[in-house]
């Protein structure tokens, strides 16, 4: 960057988020300290280290006394609910952990995806349907819209080999989230791939996040019944 350029925090926080982001930082780097930050950037040392606090605060990074900054090895934002990783979930509880891709389409957004994004005119996202399994019982069926807009490099994304919940975790940290918990009857799908009987009560969490403005992912996920909500830190 030109060192004439005077960066208010906010500029160096999104730079060093955008490298976040395209993982030329990567999860676990270390990052340089604030004093070449500064340099390189060609503003002051408090400036970068309020940019610090904040991406510490969304928790993109670590930041240890004497030990240096770190980017979050799962870089989730900091929030009253932080989005799990399903594997990491299942397994916490001692269960085996696998994950079924039951469809991958390119659709239009509906009238209810669209009001979840806040967006006014119907756009082309990725939908993916998936169903997480532990000791290969039906754990959460997910139903789930992504903006290829804001990544498209998500279509080169094989969700047979990764779910789609752990690689936007990874690689697509959030600036904002909605979270919403209600409950419905099984029908239909979530009656088939929960298999539990039409009208029985099941768990539901819609989550909704932004990197900004930009959409990122709506999700509705449904848990078999009996699922109990692991605490997040």
């Amino acid at each position: 960057m030109n060192e004439q350029t005077r960066l208010s925090w906010t500029d160096v926080r999104d730079e060093i988020r955008a490298r976040i982001l395209s993982r030329a930082y990567a999860p676990g780097d270390k990052l340089p300290r604030d004093e070449d930050i500064a340099q390189e950037l060609g503003c002051a040392r408090s400036t970068v280290h309020r940019a610090m606090q904040d991406l510490s605060q969304i928790g993109l990074v670590e930041r240890k006394r004497k030990g240096g900054t770190h980017v979050r090895a799962d870089p989730v934002t900091r929030a009253t609910f932080d989005i799990p990783i399903t594997r990491r979930e299942v397994e916490q509880r001692g269960s085996i952990y696998s994950c079924q891709l039951i469809s991958r389409t390119v659709e239009q957004t509906p009238l209810p995806i669209m009001a979840r994004f806040g967006i006014t005119h119907p756009a082309e996202m990725l939908r993916v349907k998936a169903l997480h399994l532990a000791d290969n019982r039906p754990y959460i069926f997910e139903d789930r819209w992504i903006d290829v807009g804001s990544m498209p490099e998500i279509l080169d994304v094989d969700f047979s080999l990764e779910s789609a919940n752990e690689w936007l975790v990874h690689n697509k940290p959030y600036s904002r989230l909605d979270v919403r918990f209600s409950a419905m009857n099984a029908e239909g799908e979530s009656a088939r791939y929960l298999d539990t009987p039409t009208g029985s009560a099941l768990f539901v969490i819609e989550r909704t996040t932004w990197i900004g403005a930009e959409p990122i992912t709506t999700v509705q996920a449904v848990a078999a019944p009996g699922y109990q909500l692991v605490a997040q830190n």
